[in-house]
Order: structure tokens, then sequence, then C-alpha cells
């Protein structure tokens, strides 16, 4: 049999993807027609998994997933909602028995016609492919930016194209014009063909008009599909593949398919396809021709099954070829048995109400009577998308876009995260994670949330370690937030959001291993090996603790002590310190043995103590300042060490002992020599009168003023407190002050830029003290305040006055005295009560 014609062929059924209207009418053929056979444009490979369809616990937007056995990142998708045409043909078939099939070009091609004809320039990233049959909209691999050609709803009406796909010329080599691919084509847009014919500039807008809001013709339920062939017959005869090369592969199988299924069923045959492959499948096509353009086509070994889908990833904004504006309003025009005006305004009262605004019955009512009025001045038949958002910003938002932004993402695109059943096939890591999911009570949802958890609690803790293994696996279902008052190390907010693509990640990790556990395991392992740098095992580390890999420990360890014994750079090991005593830190919250952390960690701060003073010694302005920051985080971790590493008192002794170094060698820059005094002096190690003289000697007249100005910026510059310690210790403040006013000229311009990074970052009010301070002058200050009770500044004594009037306010705050009564209210200005008040 050499083809089909248009009175013997198939009942073709051409539909817009993710259309109601099509989906009606989709379902109004069938049970007109009752075929014994459906025929859908999809995946063959998937054909096994048609019956899981008919689930109690298959709830969709779903999608057929397919990936690459031995490179589980390739993959595609082919997307399904409730309100998809070939959703509603499967469910069909399996409730009235009849047999479905996919007649699609297999997966097992498309995923190597990704791998060899195109190159994603990231290594694989994963993008969400498109629903069965739209004319290429499967994006595996995809290049960032570029679209696979699309069918009628995802281009505009025509643009220019350069040359043919690759994979196109290559299989473009069959007989007939079937195989003839030219060297430059245009693309088209059918969709938006057609609405441009019409006088539309929207083609969603005219989609709602011509088939959205007319329903199914009544008497022949074939007609819409009969006038829309005619259409895309026309279109295919003037634009030829419209630039959807890689169609006339794939119609050449589907043809084969038909012919296979025409042979064992007869003539009740449907096919439920893109409207714009009616034509190409109607035309009778050698089948020489057309086993031709499929031979020598590549091949990968691919795997499929279903993975829950979204609403936002039908949405044409995520990127999805054939993606529609508004997946929420199409669901509800399909779902709504009567009156969808009117529904669909009830629910955006109710999303509204949920976030505190004042919507009322009368707000609802006003809005229908709007929109329908809306709808009646702009000629159309009933009130559309346009005409009910319109009604929602002028009533219920009161001319906001605020809140009708909430509207368009909750309702509009929608947030809804579809189901599969746990019968679906998946490989063991896939069900080993969902097994977690519900022991640890979190189910996966499309809207993000965030998650508080208290590392104390056991369920938590063990939340928390599955969230940093999942991570460390690449599985970004979760990433850490900032907690909102909460402090602590035993405390972690988390940032969740199930994003369908991730599906694919799950499955890429598989290859490290059956369990969560024992792939993060793996993953940790192999990583920590093949880490190139000291802080990347250090950071390495760190996630084991927090993901509670204590069998992958030994080996982060090894190789973080091999590479702390071979890396002698001072810098690489102070980044890596910090992240170390951090580990340490997690470690004790979650009851891990860090013992042998710790002895890595001691190790690598004694090499820090050894080689930083030689590290600090003649540096540039930029290089001085980076080692700065080194010292601050080394003084961090050696704190915070404590009773977790061995000899703890002699490793902070010992760093004591560089810091003194540090603070008095004329070779290390003046930014690393004050902040080492800072530091000690915070410290107790060294007192005020020892700090005084060592910067009267920096600020001395022959130290040159950038040097000195250097020395201040790392004494009380970057956050340190050091406005409040130039406040508290007139000294200080008058040593800087002479030295500031006894900059030559010809210097301040050079000094005045760090001058103003150091003062600059203190609080207003610390700024404002130390102004009044200065004009004061030296010496000035204790006599003023003495003098001037609320001036800026500290006396010596008691301000009996200023203490006597705030001691009605502490009677009331600390109630009766001792004998429980009420103490006599003494007036400001005396000390009497003050006992009482005590």
């Amino acid at each position: 049999m050499s083809g089909e014609n248009a009175d013997a062929g198939p009942l073709l059924l051409g539909v817009r993807h993710h259309g109601p209207g099509s989906s009606r009418a989709v379902q109004a053929v069938l049970e007109e027609v009752r075929p014994r056979v459906v025929l859908i444009e999809g995946p063959p490979e998937a054909d096994a998994l048609i019956p899981l369809a008919a689930e109690e616990d298959m709830r969709p937007p779903v999608a057929l997933l397919a990936h690459a056995v031995d490179e589980p990142g390739r993959s595609a998708f082919w997307p399904l909602a409730g309100f998809s045409p070939e959703w509603v043909a499967i469910r069909w078939a399996l409730e009235h028995g009849v047999p479905a099939r996919f007649i699609d070009l297999p997966a097992t091609h498309t995923l190597a016609w990704e791998r060899d004809g195109e190159s994603d320039g990231e290594g694989g990233v994963t993008r969400p492919a498109a629903g069965p049959g739209d004319g290429g909209r499967r994006r595996g691999t995809a290049p960032d930016g570029e679209d696979d050609p699309g069918t009628e709803d995802e281009r505009l009406p025509v643009r220019a194209e350069g040359p043919g796909d690759e994979a196109g010329d290559e299989a473009g080599t069959g007989d007939g014009d079937a195989g003839a691919v030219p060297a430059a084509d245009v693309r088209v847009d059918p969709l938006g063909v057609l609405a441009a014919t019409a006088g539309y500039d929207d083609a969603e807008r005219w989609w709602e008009d011509v088939v959205e809001h007319r329903g199914v013709g009544k008497g022949d339920p074939v007609a819409p599909f009969t006038a829309l062939e005619e259409a895309m017959t026309a279109l295919r005869e003037e634009y030829g593949s419209g630039g959807h090369h890689r169609d006339l592969v794939r119609e050449a199988h589907m043809r084969l398919r038909i012919r296979a299924a025409r042979r064992e069923f007869g003539d009740g045959v449907a096919v439920v396809c893109g409207a714009w492959h009616v034509p190409a499948l109607r035309r009778g096509t050698p089948v020489a021709a057309d086993r031709a353009l499929l031979k020598g086509l590549p091949k990968v070994k691919a795997d499929m099954t279903w993975v829950p889908w979204t609403h936002h990833r039908l949405s044409r904004s995520s990127g999805y070829g054939a993606g529609i504006d508004s997946p929420g309003w199409y669901g509800h025009l399909f779902a709504a048995p009567d009156r969808p005006v009117e529904r669909w305004l009830t629910k955006v009262a109710g999303l509204l109400r949920a976030e505190d605004r004042v919507v009322s019955s009368a707000h609802v009512i006003e809005a229908v009577r709007l929109a329908e009025t809306l709808a009646a001045m702009r000629g159309r038949p009933l009130a559309g998308l346009r005409e009910t958002t319109d009604a929602v910003r002028a009533v219920m938002c009161e001319g906001s876009d605020v809140p009708l932004a909430l509207v368009h993402d909750r309702l509009v695109v929608g947030d809804v995260l579809g189901e599969v059943p746990a019968t679906a096939p998946a490989v063991p890591l896939q069900r080993d994670l969902a097994r977690i999911q519900r022991r640890l009570r979190l189910k996966p949802q499309a809207a993000g949330r965030e998650l508080e958890l208290d590392l104390r609690k056991g369920t938590d803790a063990e939340r928390s370690r599955l969230l940093h293994r999942l991570r460390l696996l690449g599985i970004g279902w979760g990433e850490p937030a900032v907690s909102h008052g909460a402090t602590g190390t035993f405390r972690e907010t988390w940032r969740l959001r199930w994003e369908p693509e991730l599906s694919v990640r799950v499955a890429e990790a598989g290859v490290w291993g059956t369990t969560v556990h024992a792939a993060a395991t793996a993953r940790a392992e192999t990583d920590a090996v093949a880490a190139r740098s000291l802080d990347t095992v250090t950071g390495l580390a760190e996630h084991c603790l927090l993901a509670g890999l204590s069998e992958a420990l030994p080996t982060v360890v090894r190789v973080l002590a091999d590479r702390a014994a071979l890396d002698t750079d001072v810098g690489h090991l102070a980044r890596a310190l910090p992240a170390l005593v951090r580990s340490l830190r997690y470690g004790d919250v979650r009851g891990t043995d860090t013992v042998a952390l710790a002895g890595v960690a001691a190790g690598l701060a004694e090499r820090v103590f050894v080689g930083l003073p030689r590290a600090c010694a003649a540096l540039d302005a930029d290089a001085a300042e980076e080692m700065r920051s080194h010292v601050d985080a080394v003084h961090g971790a050696v704190g915070l060490l404590g009773e977790s590493a061995p000899g703890h008192g002699e490793l902070r002794a010992r760093w004591r002992s560089v810091l003194r170094r540090l603070s008095t060698r004329d070779s290390v820059p003046g930014v690393i020599r004050g902040r080492s005094v800072r530091l000690l002096l915070d410290d107790g190690e060294l007192a005020r009168d020892e700090a005084a003289r060592l910067m009267g000697l920096v600020l001395s007249p022959g130290t040159p003023p950038a040097d000195a100005a250097a020395w201040i910026e790392g004494f009380v510059g970057r956050g340190s407190g050091g406005g409040l310690l130039l406040v508290h210790d007139e000294r200080l403040l008058g040593l800087v002050d002479a030295w500031l006013t006894g900059v030559p000229a010809e210097a301040f311009t050079d000094v005045l830029p760090l001058l103003r990074r150091t003062f600059s970052a203190y609080e207003p009010g610390v700024r404002r003290t130390l102004g009044e301070l200065v004009r004061r002058g030296p010496g000035a200050r204790a006599s003023a305040t003495a003098g001037h009770a609320g001036t800026a500044g500290f006396a010596t004594g008691l301000d009996t006055a200023r203490t006597d009037a705030v001691l009605p306010v502490l009677r009331l705050l600390l109630g009766p005295d001792a004998d429980g009564e009420e103490p006599d209210a003494a007036p400001p200005g005396t000390t009497g009560g003050a006992e009482g008040a005590g």
C-alpha cells in the first residue's frame, strides 16, 4: 500500500496542543465515531505507560520523560495537562477499552538527534521539552536562547531563517518533496498567520474568539477539524515545511505507523496530532520514500516514565516552545460546566480574600457585569481573559496592578503540580527519595515555601540532612535562606520549590547509588579525590558534616590532609581554616564525630602561624587588604576552635604570639599591623597604654602619612567597632586628631580616600559624637559633660539629676518595694526613694 487519500484515509483530528477547545472537539468526535484504535502524537516507547493514565493517583499536569540511559542528563519532556487533546484522547481510549498508541518519532532517535545535531553550550542543561507532536518542541538539550522549530502556536507568523537544520539535511535523502530540505527557509507560525489573516494582532485572542467561545459545532462534530485541515493545507502549500525541517522525518514515521494500524484495524483509526501535520499525513507518499527518510538515524538507549509537571512550565514565559499564555485560565475553561466568567471571578475573589484584601460578593457581581459589558463593546461572543482581567483590575484591585500580578501568577498561569502513581517506572534513587519524602512529611510543591528547622529535633535534623545531601547531588529542591528572628547553629531556614526538571537531576544522580545516602556518599568521595584546590575540599568536608555523611569523611579528611600538606600558599590555608572550624561546630550540633577533622584543623592552623609573618611582608595595598581579611578569618577561627582542637590553649597562645610579631614588624603593611594591635587589645592581651604607645609611634611625624592612614584603617576601620573605641578612649582619639591636623597639605589628598573609607563605616550617632568631642578639643570632654547635662561625652562621676529623672519609670516597671507598699514618687532632682526603687 503506497498511501491513503482523503476519501479512504483515517480520521485525522488536527489539534492545538494544550487547547481546551480542541480537547472538547476531540472528545465529541470520539464519542460520535467510536474508533477501534486511537493513535496519538508522541514517542512510541511510552505505549507501555499509557495504562497508568487511568490510575487514581495520576493527576495532570504530568509529562512523559525520556532520558538516555548512559547519559541521564540528556532528556526530553512531553507535557500534558488535563485540558490537552492528547490527554483527553488517552483517557477516552482507556475508559472505552480501545487501544491507544503513540506514533511520533521514537525517543531513542530524538535524544541521539539532539546530541549529534546540537550543542547546548552548558554541559547538557535540561530544558522543558514539548508535548507530543508539537513540531519540534523537544528541547532536552537545546542551546541557551534557541528554540527548536514549532507548530501552530509558538512562532511569529513568518520570520527569516538561516541554513537548514543539520539533522533535517541528513534525513532528507528520500524521494519526493518530503525529502526536499531547502538551504534557507522561513519559519512559520500557522496560528499567527491565521490570526493575522482574520485581522487579529494577538493569536491567543483569535483562538479564544473562534474556538474557545464558539463551542463544538452542532450536527457534525468533525466539521471544525475539516475546516482547520483546509486552512493548514493552504499554509503547507504556501510555505512547505515552514522551516520545521525535522517534521519531515517525524511525519514519515507517523505515516508508517498509521499504515500499520490500518492493516490491523481497518478504517477504524483515529489520529490525534498537531494540525500542522495533518496535510502531510493525508498526502499519499510512497512507503519507500518514508523509509528512506528514516534510514540511518542515530540511536541511543532510552528509558521513559511519567513525571509530575506544573502549569507554570506549560506557560510560554517559562521558555517552553509550545507554551500557552494562560494555562490556569485554559484549565478553568475546560473544567467549568457552565457560567465560566462567574466561576472565574469567584476564584479571583477567593484568592484576594486569602491575601487579606477586602473583596465582597458585590465586587464579584459588579466585576461580572463589567466583563460582560466590555465583551459586548468589543464585539466578542463572550468575555475572555482580557475582559475579566480588566474587570478585576477596576473593581477588585482598585486600579492597582500589584494584586493583579498575584492573580496572574496564582490563577492565570497557576502553580498546580501534578502527581504520578507510585507504580510508574523510576530509577531506584527516585523511589528512595519518594519514600524519605513521605516519611519526613516533605511533599514536593510547585509553589515556593520557607521551612524552618530546629536541628535539636530528630525529624528536623533528618530533613536538614536530606536537603544537604540533595544539594551535594546537584538536586536543588531546597536552598538555604536567611533565618528571620532565629539565631544559633541549631537553626536552619530553607526555601523549597520543586521544579519538574529536578526529576531529570534525580535520574542523573542515580549513577552514584540506589539510595540518597549512598549516592551522596559516593559523590562526595569522588569530588574530594578530583578536587584541585584546598578550599574546595574544605567546603566539601563542611557539606559532608551538614549532610551527615560520616562514611565519606575519612576519604575527605585524608584528601584534605594531603592537599594541606602540599599547599604552600598561606592565603589558601587561611581561607580553608574557617570552613573547617564551621564544620566542627556543625558536627557538634549534629552529634557527628569530628576528632579527625579537629586534628586536621589544628595542623592547618599551625601551618598558617608559621607562614603568615613571612607572607605579610612587602605587600602592595590590594594584597595587604586581602591579607588583612585572612588575618580576621584566622583570628575568628582560632577563637572558635575551643575544646574541639587538641592543644587548644597552646594554639591560642601561638596565635597571640603571631599577632605580636605582625604588630611590631616594620616590613608588614600598616593595615595589618594596626589590625593585629586591635585584635590583641580586644582579647585583653594588650594594655590600653601599650596600644596608645604603639599608635603614638606610628602617628609620629617620621611615619609617611599613607602608612599611618593604613594603620588607622586596620586599627579602627571596617566595622570593627573602632568608632566606639575612639569615643570611649580619649587618648586614642586625641592621637588620631593630632596626627590628622598635622598631615602636610601636599599629602592630605593622598590619605583622604582611605580616611573616608575608615570613618564612613561608622554609625551616624558615633560619627556625630566624635564630631562633638573633636570640636571641644582634647581634655575638655569631662568638664563639658559635668557642666552641661545631656551633652555628648562621659563624666567622671554620677549625674544625680539625670538618674532621678528615670526613677518614676523604674517604679512602674519594677513594682512595689520589699514591704509591698508603693513608695511615694520623688520629684525630679532628688535622690529620695532610690532605695525603694532598688
